[in-house]
């Protein structure tokens, strides 16, 4: 009954708002099923090779990337509410027109057009996130929303892949629905809240003019967050394989099928859905955010390095419990020392910033891992990776203890 106790008290204190966040999150990632399988539609609708797929792959990562910095210099300017919704509605139609692009241009194109408009969403929303949560509850606020994107993605794959067995088109079209039924709910719930906070926003910001304050520091022009970024790109640079290299490794080198590598992935989600408020509740009483992202980085290089000792099921499943484990704490304590560290009127670029900084590693890992793995071998792609995640974990807790408040230990 204690840790039955614990785990309730994990999503308690949460605002109306912070769970609004997480539904349309849930709404929005559940339609999100494109991706997983634009390269199967690519190869197999469209008769691309591996090289061109590969191509249209990296222009879905360069938009991330821009939408990341757009979304967040927008976002300081014009407010969350106006370029989530925007994101939201315009991604829609963004989806529905795919089908019409079979060029390798024209997709390349579109897919990159899409991945700006569709990313821009997230820094917005990390504003939302810590707008409407307490500040004592702001790592479990984003939690709550990464829970939310996790369950989505179970979801969405799962009905992808039977929409795709019928037709190809009826997975672009769910995907826009998705989209818009997303930017639907958040509407119609945070419209009103929405003007009533730029109004408070706007009396802040005057009474801040009238006093003579000075303008808040941009995100790029803050050294020590920009080193602390850098160490978070190098991260999401290792921990991403988690999408490319890794099923090829359970592929090739365990010999597992296809629906194999599914649960496999699918039991990686379902552990941070089970888990992550629990070990994020446990883990802000018990340790600083420094430590806890120590811990995580730590645990990352644990989950691949144990990958030298063998591939049986018994070894992947314990390396792939440790990695979800250890992403419970990395990810959402990367976006709440985002939040601390930023002002009221500058979390966009900073959050956009970070954002950045992770969305590299859509372009560099699914390359890097893949020449490591072909030309020396998945035991060196692990063990450099092991030792890449140990240096990072000492940089990150080095650095996280310098821009976070000395106030910001547990509660015991």
């Amino acid at each position: 009954m204690g840790i039955l106790r614990i785990y309730i008290n994990s999503f308690k204190g949460l605002s109306k708002e912070a769970w609004m966040l997480a539904v349309v999150m849930l709404i929005n990632r559940s339609g999100s099923m494109v991706l997983p399988f634009l390269g199967v539609y690519m190869t197999d609708h469209l008769h691309f090779g591996l090289k061109e797929s590969g191509i249209v792959l990296s222009f879905f990562g360069i938009g991330s990337v821009v939408g990341s910095w757009l979304g967040g210099y927008i976002t300081d300017r014009i407010g969350e509410f106006r370029v989530q919704w925007a994101s939201l509605f315009l991604s829609a139609p963004l989806f529905a027109v795919i089908p019409f692009f079979t060029t390798l241009q024209g997709l390349a194109a579109i897919i990159f057009v899409q991945s700006v408009i569709s990313e821009s969403f997230r820094p917005a929303n990390s504003v939302a996130i810590t707008k409407y949560a307490a500040p004592e509850n702001l790592t479990r606020a984003f939690s709550l929303n990464r829970m939310a994107i996790n369950l989505g993605f179970s979801i969405g794959p799962a009905l992808g892949g039977i929409l795709a067995a019928v037709s190809y088109n009826f997975l672009f079209a769910v995907n826009a629905l998705g989209a818009l039924a997303a930017g639907i709910v958040y509407v119609r719930f945070f419209r009103k809240r929405s003007i009533l906070f730029r109004k408070k926003e706007r009396a802040r910001k005057e009474a801040i003019k009238d006093a003579g304050e000075l303008h808040e520091r941009s995100a790029y022009r803050d050294t020590p967050f920009v080193v602390y970024s850098v160490f978070c790109g190098i991260f999401a640079l290792c921990f991403f394989q988690f999408f490319n290299t890794l099923p090829l490794f359970y592929r090739d080198e365990a010999g597992l099928n296809q629906t194999s590598i599914g649960y496999i992935l699918g039991y990686s989600g379902f552990v941070i859905v089970v888990m992550e408020m629990l070990l994020v509740n446990l883990a802000e009483k018990k340790l600083t955010p420094a430590t806890t992202l120590l811990v995580g980085a730590l645990g990352t290089a644990v989950s691949y390095a144990m990958l030298i000792a063998g591939h049986s099921v018994w070894l992947i499943v314990l390396s792939i419990t440790v990695l979800s484990l250890a992403e419970i704490l990395v990810l959402p304590f990367m976006s709440a020392i985002t939040a601390m560290r930023s002002g009221k009127g500058n979390k966009g670029s900073y959050m956009g910033l970070n954002g950045m900084a992770v969305s590299i590693s859509f372009i560099i890992t699914p390359f890097l891992g893949t020449r490591v793995a072909s030309d020396y071998g998945f035991n060196t792609l692990w063990a450099g990776t092991g030792i890449i995640l140990l240096v990072v974990a000492v940089a990150l807790y080095i650095c996280v203890n310098r821009i976070t408040p000395r106030d910001a230990r547990p509660e015991h």
